[in-house]
């Protein structure tokens, strides 16, 4: 854990301009660094990553992408007002549509077996986000299903904008590398993590100090997961890419 102020009231106290989620942020560190900046998400954006060790990265976040739509689904629910369900309906929407079409074109270019990402076998870490996020949604509030997706969707934005602008040339990058950075870095999706980020600095700071506490433990958690997740594609790329996909 950072010297980041374990309280929002002492951390806004220290800076001009304060937000909930940049408090949520730094206290995620180094985790938070570590998740924008993996070997992972490098390679992938120059095309040096292991066709092995994206094919099984791309069955685990769709594995990952069911629980992620139903979190939504309770975001729906969960939100203040017609504005806030919209969005995240119309989000909803590139999730079941445009990004599942992604992953469909993208596992048969890189030769994944139907069987491996219609039935996966679900890795420890995969596991874990699916009983956080599920969790998560079921037994808390807006603040706490804010808490999960949140930082899932800003780091994608992060890493993805990033490797948008040091490598332009997305034209010479297969298209299930090109389009899965362009899914995380274009206007519409940059405006709507804004959006998201928005909403929990609002909820943030009205929070009991114990539902403080459960925010960041749960913002945390979430970026550790996305660490492991990296880490994991490695490991099991290693294994499935000695004997094939």
């Amino acid at each position: 854990m950072t010297d980041v102020p374990d309280r929002y009231d002492d951390y806004r106290a220290t800076v001009s301009d304060p937000r909930f989620t940049d408090w949520l942020r730094k206290r995620a560190d180094p985790d938070w660094t570590n998740a924008v900046d993996h070997r992972f998400t490098r390679e992938l954006g120059r095309g040096a990553l292991s066709e092995a060790v994206f094919g099984e990265y791309l069955v685990q976040d769709y594995a990952f992408l069911d629980v992620l739509v139903s979190t939504f689904g309770f975001a729906v629910a969960q939100a203040p007002d017609v504005s806030a369900k919209r969005a995240h309906i119309e989000f909803l929407d590139t999730l079941t549509d445009e990004e599942n079409n992604y992953f469909e074109r993208s596992f048969s270019a890189l030769g994944v077996d139907d069987t491996r990402w219609e039935q996966p076998e679900l890795s420890t870490t995969t596991a874990a986000f699916v009983d956080l996020f599920g969790r998560t949604a079921r037994e808390g509030g807006y603040a706490e299903t804010l808490a999960a997706i949140v930082p899932a969707e800003w780091i994608y934005a992060e890493w993805a904008t990033r490797e948008a602008s040091a490598h332009e040339a997305a034209a010479d990058l297969p298209f299930y590398f090109a389009d899965w950075i362009e899914l995380h870095a274009n206007p519409s999706f940059e405006e709507f993590v804004t959006w998201l980020r928005g909403q929990l600095d609002a909820y943030g700071p009205t929070l009991s100090p114990a539902r403080e506490r459960e925010i960041e433990r749960i913002f945390c958690r979430t970026v550790d997961l996305e660490v492991a997740f990296f880490d994991d594609a490695y490991a099991a790329g290693e294994t499935y890419g000695e004997g094939g996909q």
